[in-house]
């Protein structure tokens, strides 16, 4: 992936645990995990929000993005944004999957 989250460094520098971190942010210490070690797919923008307010940072001082190595740069997945359970894509108003 060419996003990098850089949650370690902004937490060691505040000297926050992750469990103390989760709290303040709302989300669960598993679901830092997930961003720390760089397996989310997606992050909804109240909890960025919630991440950055927390950090008193920048979004860019968290996510940054480097070039995947051996490949062009602009490539876009055709469903990018749709597993991230908000409303749009893949869901209808009432938050249903489209299979129901």
């Amino acid at each position: 992936m060419a996003i990098i989250v850089d949650l370690d460094v902004q937490l060691a520098r505040r000297r926050l645990s992750v469990g103390e971190f989760a709290a303040a942010v709302g989300i669960t210490p598993a679901n830092i995990a997930v961003l720390k070690n760089g397996r989310a797919k997606a992050v909804r923008f109240t909890t960025l929000d919630a991440i950055c307010r927390t950090l008193g940072c920048q979004p860019g001082d968290v996510l940054r993005w480097v070039p995947d190595e051996g490949g062009e740069g602009g490539e876009r997945d055709e469903g990018a944004g749709s597993d991230d359970g908000e409303a749009g894509a893949g869901a209808d108003r009432e938050g249903q999957s489209p299979a129901s």
